[in-house]
């Protein structure tokens, strides 16, 4: 069965459907009782089912998109899963003045799944809105990033241009939907919290925020996958023919 997050705090946060399976966490069913924690996952400890977890979601990345080389996959799979960690926490800010407590020992990923089906939460216990932060940066970026540099080449700025590009994406899905169901107050919330958390340590000079619109300062390497091109917040306007290492950082 899928729940939204917190349905305990407010039932109408069963609004937040249309948004997709990023905005949903499921608090039973979804992955195998085998499926690791985050805690795990962040420690380096091996799945009997997966091995490795972060490695097995890269390599199911990686042949996906037939990725020239595994730190392109590693990149793709890290955005994926930031944002999912970003979208509930944040609509759940904004419209409820609490945010879920994502303890990487509660929430169990299934690197074989997809949202909302990859995640699920085994407690669900609210937090002030204004630990959204520490639930989410302190929580999980920063293991998550210190997890995949230890594997993968991948530098501290592209990781947090990640999630700077993650958490707007996020922003404007949940102001777009914010002002259709004619809640400017949300949507100015929305739109606050975020200019808010990109001035955190974690995340300043990642990028330019103007309105809803970001402009990250480095480049997630999606160019790099045959037929990407570059996304639409990426530092550059067309892929890059120079160095496949440019702006890696």
């Amino acid at each position: 069965m899928v729940l939204l997050l917190v349905v305990d705090l407010d039932p109408d946060l069963a609004a937040l459907r249309p948004l997709g399976g990023y905005f949903l966490l499921r608090t039973t069913g979804g992955p195998p009782p085998s499926a690791p924690t985050l805690a795990q996952v962040y420690g380096h400890q091996t799945s009997d089912v997966y091995g490795n977890p972060l490695d097995f979601r890269v390599g199911k990345v990686a042949a996906a998109l037939r990725a020239p080389e595994p730190r392109v996959a590693a990149s793709v799979a890290h955005l994926g899963l930031v944002a999912r960690l970003w979208s509930a926490p944040l609509a759940c800010a904004v419209l409820h003045g609490a945010v879920p407590d994502l303890d990487p020992r509660l929430l169990r990923w299934d690197p074989d799944g997809s949202a909302p089906d990859d995640l699920v939460l085994e407690a669900v216990r609210p937090l002030p809105a204004e630990r959204l932060a520490d639930v989410v940066i302190d929580g999980h970026l920063r293991p998550l990033e210190a997890a995949l540099r230890a594997g993968y080449r991948l530098a501290p700025g592209l990781l947090r241009g990640n999630a700077a590009s993650a958490l707007t994406g996020a922003a404007r899905q949940l102001e777009r939907w914010a002002r259709a169901q004619g809640r400017t107050d949300a949507a100015a919330q929305a739109r606050a919290r975020t200019a808010e958390l990109l001035a955190h340590p974690y995340l300043a000079g990642t990028g330019n925020l103007t309105g809803t619109a970001f402009r990250r300062r480095s480049c997630c390497l999606y160019y790099r996958v045959p037929g990407g091109g570059v996304c639409g917040d990426c530092c550059f306007v067309r892929p890059p023919r120079s160095s496949p290492h440019a702006a890696s950082g």
